[in-house]
């Protein structure tokens, strides 16, 4: 039985201990969130189409085939694998990553955001050839945030609290 403890998630003496199955649970969580949404979106608007939703928030259908900000959108398609590619080697470094740490829970919460994140973009990118964003904000219908979508946020959620977990390793380590 022994044996058996380390594919449990049971590490030897100082390693964190813990499960990596609640932290896939809240990745698939966000995968499904941010598929879901995207699919209302897909069926409901057009390229372009946007609905007003407060004074400084609207729900718009975008296209992205770059990334962040639009980064690379306009090169000639070879962009689209280049950034599946990352996303799958991210992907598979934050299983390695949350296998060997499960046990310290902001950081696998922020790497099971990103990773949810991550997900949902590639198989954008598979699917379509492009990320559906349509989270819109703006200021005064003057200066437009760029639309970003659910695995977006997450993705950004988890870019914080690894900021945050970092922080509060440097606190504890003084």
């Amino acid at each position: 039985m022994a044996a058996r403890g380390n594919t449990l998630g049971v590490r030897g003496a100082g390693a964190a201990r813990g499960s990596m199955w609640p932290w896939l649970a809240l990745a698939l969580i966000v995968l499904i969130a941010d598929q879901f949404t995207k699919v209302l979106i897909l069926g409901y608007y057009k390229l372009g189409d946007s609905t007003t939703v407060t004074s400084f928030f609207n729900i718009v259908r975008a296209h992205n085939t770059g990334a962040a900000f639009s980064f690379l959108a306009a090169a000639s398609g070879w962009q689209r694998w280049l950034f599946t590619g990352i996303g799958v080697v991210a992907t598979l470094f934050i299983l390695y990553l949350l296998k060997k740490h499960a046990g310290q829970k902001l950081f696998c919460f922020a790497l099971a955001c990103i990773l949810g994140g991550a997900i949902g973009n590639v198989v954008d990118r598979l699917l379509h050839g492009y990320v559906v964003d349509f989270l819109q904000f703006h200021w005064e219908n003057r200066w437009y945030f760029p639309a970003f979508n659910v695995a977006d946020a997450a993705i950004t959620v988890g870019a914080a609290g690894l900021i945050l977990d970092e922080l509060l390793r440097v606190r504890r380590s003084k």
